[in-house]
Formats: structure tokens, C-alpha cells, sequence
């Protein structure tokens, strides 16, 4: 599966299948959380939750593409991440897209 973030597939025609999205609400483990929150009195990447957040975009990007790859798709354009907090301590990723499928 191609995936790109510009809206066409360079050389390639393609037709619009629809919409895909991928989404995974994921929490902070209590033991990362409580050495975030040391972390965060001397400064520095808190490596805890990026890691989180590496793994909920991976999951976010299969279900996306587990998606487009039901519809047919042989690409999927315009890719997009957004994530929000959902409560205290858990935040969803979500990848979306534009399945595409190539014509010719």
C-alpha cells in the first residue's frame, strides 16, 4: 500500500474510493506516567510517551490501511494524523486518508 500526504499519486491516474480512517484511544502506563511526571522537573524528552504515541500511530496507520485495502485501494493520499486527549491519561490517534485506486 502506497501512502502519501500530497493529494495524487505522481504518473499515476487514480479514482477516489472514499474516506479511511484508522483510530486507537491509548493510555499511559501508571509507572511511564509517575516518571513523566519526575522527567518534567528537569526538562527533556519523556522517551515513555513518545514511544506510546509511535505505537498508537503504527496501530492507527493498519487500521487505515486494513481499511482501504477492504475497499479495494492500491493507494492512500492526503494522509493526515490528528490526536486528542480523550480523558485524563489517554489520548486517540487517528490516520485518515483518501483510498485511491489506479486507473489504467
Amino acid at each position: 500500500m502506497i501512502l502519501l500526504t500530497i493529494d495524487n499519486v505522481p504518473g499515476r491516474e487514480i479514482e477516489a474510493l472514499g474516506l479511511v480512517k484508522g483510530t486507537v484511544v491509548q493510555s499511559k502506563n501508571f509507572g511511564k506516567d509517575f516518571m513523566a511526571g519526575m522527567k518534567t522537573i528537569v526538562g527533556g524528552e519523556i522517551k515513555g510517551y513518545t514511544e506510546m504515541l509511535i505505537e498508537a500511530r503504527q496501530i492507527a496507520t493498519k487500521r487505515m490501511v486494513d481499511e482501504a485495502e477492504a475497499l479495494g485501494a492500491d493507494a492512500v493520499v492526503g494522509l493526515r494524523y490528528g490526536s486528542a486527549s480523550v480523558m485524563q491519561g489517554a489520548a486517540e490517534v487517528i490516520a485518515y486518508g483518501t483510498a485511491v485506486r489506479f486507473l489504467g
